[in-house]
């Protein structure tokens, strides 16, 4: 469906076969991908099935069982079709998969209880998958059975992010009974899906729950280019003739243009978001009704997990009639989620498919109610709706380690002979090298503290050797043996990249180091920090640039940069990133050669750069403090969208549990006061800095200005003298003052007010700050418009309307209205990670 994630590691001896659709249709070509893997598990045969062949389990993937506890069983018809063939398990075992392109993966697994001499229907057992280099799992199928009255296959569906190395699928009998699979497929899933640079210590796993063309027949995936499933949405009306199925007289051509976002409503670009089947047919309003309100709604309602995330994503294309003409409210359990349609609608013309995604929480509910209805400013009383998915969020409760290896080289596939034998010869010499430095080791090895631990001295700079000073020690005094070296880049290419490092290509100078714009032998395009020359040997860079590798490998997100990869040869230290192509979020608003920001693309950038912090601190394994966050650690990409960089100074640790006793590090103008003082760092820094951020981008002004006034040189105190004193105008930086609202500002200015009490048991968490920016964006997008003559501070109260903020209630509640209402605080939906780069809206507290 959309995404994209990463994740994993890699294992022993085995030959791999990458499997590749042999025979795709024309639909399929412009989506190639370097790892597809089909699988006929059980069979000796490949088989066909919607236009992919699906190879033999038997001789081309790597399957690591006990012989004795695995079999291929075949169907007593002799069919040799791909759901009459099965492998079946009475052990764990597991399936392996070689991926060499991290992103989001599509993963299904087919089950069908065909007659054989087992009896397949009684098989209970688990299915986990093992993602990322963490080597932490999670349990996709708990105490699964393939029972199935129908008679046809079960296809469980899931997206996991996963990461260039081997791939596992565990199967895991439970008690006395075994496990079985009759097919498999893992696939990379086209770009067009992904939340960009999804990113998570955890990988991203969703669960498909339900696939539904609205107002059309059955589509297989024959008619889709992913091969997916789409069901009609008959049996999921609650009232059956509320609604009409629609389809235009004569099929028009669909105008799928780039996947433009505005308001949280995307363009669906491709027939890869849904088929064209989907978006030429939609369920409709009939006219009045017998027993039904006027205007009524048309529900759906679906049966999910409780005490469970949904991502839902919902369908539209108006090819019912005008779209200035047809303005509705989608709603979710009676709440009101978004207004579709208008004269103002991005999506405004006829056969134009788009599409909006949110998150749901199910609390204590197994019911998600889906509606839509008239708008009260609508002139036609109508709505419509072409398609819906709804899929689980696996979350960390379904974490698991992976399984004491039961696997023996005579039940692991495709094991190379002369390898084996060279492996153990070379394994041999290998153990008596180790026994060797182990010895030498322990005769000059010295002790080491953390945070003032020596370093040997190292060679002259840009020479020497090419071993790895990463691989010496860390810190504290342990090797660096768990760093991702799958991200080193050798000192050769990234001189080539940066044309050996010309000052012609410098982005800026920095307290590390120099930044360069490079680009890779890849052709993709990297901004270069090199550390400063270290003649001495002294590594006094070296703590942030090793902090800087084990932060930003262990964790991805759209709102924090990412790091490409690492040269640690020689005497050098560099970094390498993802290039920010406008730059850092300072510069554009001091910069005069740029344009300004408005306010609506600050309140934006604001939004991103909480998400990207509240990340670190409530999704990062163990808590994350960034520890020096300023406008300038704040980067903004082609799209100006805002991610959070420079991670040199972070500290890891049990957030909520003590505070962080370190020396004070950080820039002036930005430091907590209680963190100077008391040297207890905690996230609540990190607050205060945003709140300095906030002001900063209220004012376009340095934090430190020291030809201002003595009452000015300092922006968080000068801002919060304003603000106790009701002159919150003096701070609004000219250039955008007719563009607020009074309301926007209000909310904005309280949320930065928070950020900066001193005391910071008074401060509000990030995930707190987040919310109420995306209220106060939420307040501006629903302001009545000014001209730039008006006056921003004028009829404050008139001017203030509720706003549609999309921070979406559990569907446990019983709201039915279909006025704007917003939900309670005790209902709002909590969401610790942004999970589409299109979910724009307010996704936690």
């Amino acid at each position: 469906m959309f995404l994209r994630g990463k994740y994993l590691p890699s294992v022993i001896l085995m030959d791999v076969l990458h499997l590749q659709c042999s025979s795709c249709s024309k639909n399929h070509v412009a989506y190639e991908q370097p790892d597809k893997y089909f699988v006929n598990c059980g069979s000796k045969d490949d088989a066909k099935l919607n236009g992919r062949v699906f190879t033999a389990d038997s001789s081309s993937v790597s399957l690591c069982s006990d012989s004795e506890k695995s079999r291929a069983i075949e169907s007593t018809n002799q069919s040799r079709n791909l759901y009459q063939t099965a492998r079946i398990f009475y052990n764990q075992s597991h399936y392996e998969f070689t991926i060499a392109e991290n992103g989001t993966y599509i993963v299904r697994l087919h089950f069908l209880t065909f007659s054989s001499s087992v009896n397949l229907s009684s098989a209970l057992f688990d299915v986990l998958a093992f993602p990322n280099v963490s080597n932490s799992g999670f349990k996709l199928l708990s105490n699964f059975t393939a029972k199935n009255s129908s008679n046809s296959p079960l296809i469980k569906e899931f997206f996991l992010g996963i990461d260039p190395g081997t791939f596992k699928i565990y199967f895991v009998p439970q008690a006395s009974s075994f496990a079985f699979v009759n097919a498999i497929e893992v696939f990379l899933a086209p770009a067009s899906f992904s939340p960009e640079n999804y990113n998570s210590s955890l990988p991203l796993v969703l669960h498909t729950t339900y696939r539904v063309n609205v107002g059309g027949q059955k589509t297989t995936p024959d008619n889709d280019t992913i091969w997916r499933n789409w069901d009609p949405d008959h049996i999921f009306l609650s009232t059956s003739n509320s609604a009409e199925d629609f389809r235009p007289s004569s099929s028009p051509t669909l105008i799928r243009q780039y996947s433009v976002e505005s308001h949280g409503f995307v363009g669906a670009d491709s027939d890869f978001i849904a088929p064209d089947l989907v978006y030429l047919t939609a369920k409709v309003m009939t006219g009045n009704i017998k027993g039904l309100p006027n205007p009524f709604n048309i529900t759906w309602s679906f049966n999910v997990s409780a005490d469970a995330r949904h991502l839902v994503r919902v369908h539209f294309c108006d090819i019912v009639g005008q779209p200035a003409d047809i303005i509705f409210n989608l709603y979710s359990n009676g709440n009101l989620i978004m207004k579709v349609g208008g004269p103002d609608f991005p999506f405004h013309r006829p056969n134009q498919p788009f599409y909006y995604d949110f998150v749901l929480s199910s609390k204590e509910s197994e019911f998600i109610k889906i509606s839509t209805g008239p708008n009260t400013n609508a002139t036609t009383n109508n709505s419509f709706l072409n398609g819906l998915e709804i899929l689980e969020i696996i979350e960390g409760s379904a974490l698991c380690n992976p399984p004491a290896s039961v696997c023996n080289m005579k039940g692991r596939k495709k094991i190379n002979v002369g390898l084996v034998v060279g492996s153990v010869i070379g394994g041999l010499s290998l153990i008596c090298i180790l026994i060797v430095g182990i010895l030498f080791g322990l005769k000059y090895r010295k002790a080491k503290r953390v945070e003032t631990s020596e370093w040997s001295p190292m060679p002259a700079f840009g020479g020497g050797s090419t071993r790895s000073r990463l691989t010496d020690g860390t810190i504290t005094g342990s090797p660096m043996n768990y760093l991702n070296l799958g991200l080193k880049i050798s000192f050769a290419e990234l001189q080539q990249a940066t044309n050996n490092f010309d000052t012609k290509l410098l982005i800026r100078e920095g307290g590390f180091g120099n930044v360069y714009r490079g680009t890779l032998l890849n052709g993709r395009n990297v901004a270069v920090k090199r550390g400063k020359r270290d003649e001495k040997g002294s590594g006094q860079g070296l703590p942030e640039f090793q902090t800087e590798i084990m932060v930003l490998s262990k964790i991805r997100h759209r709102h924090l940069v990412s790091l490409i990869g690492y040269c640690d040869e020689r005497s050098e230290m560099i970094l390498v990133y993802e290039f920010m192509e406008k730059g850092s979020l300072r510069d554009h608003l001091y910069d005069s050669n740029l344009p300004r920001l408005s306010w609506k693309q600050r309140l934006e950038i604001c939004i991103g750069a909480a998400r990207g912090l509240h990340y670190l601190h409530k999704g990062a394994a163990g808590g994350i403090i960034h520890r020096d966050v300023k406008s300038t650690n704040i980067l903004l990409d082609e799209n100006h969208v805002a991610k959070v960089a420079d991670f040199g100074l972070s500290r890891s640790g049990p957030l909520d549990e003590t505070h962080v006793s370190t020396n004070v590090k950080g820039t002036f103008g930005y430091l907590d006061p209680e963190y100077i003082m008391s040297q207890q760092l905690t996230e609540k820094s990190d607050v205060y800095s945003f709140g300095v951020v906030l002001l900063e981008v209220l004012r376009a002004r340095p934090a430190i200005d020291r030809m201002l006034p003595r009452d000015q040189m300092n922006l968080a105190e000068w801002g919060m003298l304003c603000k106790k004193k009701g002159l919150l105008e003096q701070i609004v930086d000219s250039s955008i003052n007719y563009q607020i609202d009074p309301s926007s500002l209000r909310k904005f200015s309280e949320t930065a007010e928070k950020c900066l009490q001193e005391d910071a048991n008074d401060r509000p968490t990030m995930g707190d700050v987040l919310w109420d920016l995306e209220y106060a964006f939420q307040l501006q997008q629903t302001a009545k418009h000014r001209e730039p003559h008006e006056d921003s501070t004028a009829n404050a109260s008139s001017a203030f309307v509720l706003p549609n903020v999309p921070c979406f209630p559990s569907v446990s509640s019983t709201i039915n209205t279909d006025d704007l209402a917003l939900p309670r605080d005790d209902e709002l939906d909590t969401t610790e990670v942004e999970v589409f780069s299109q979910l724009r809206v307010g996704d936690a507290r």
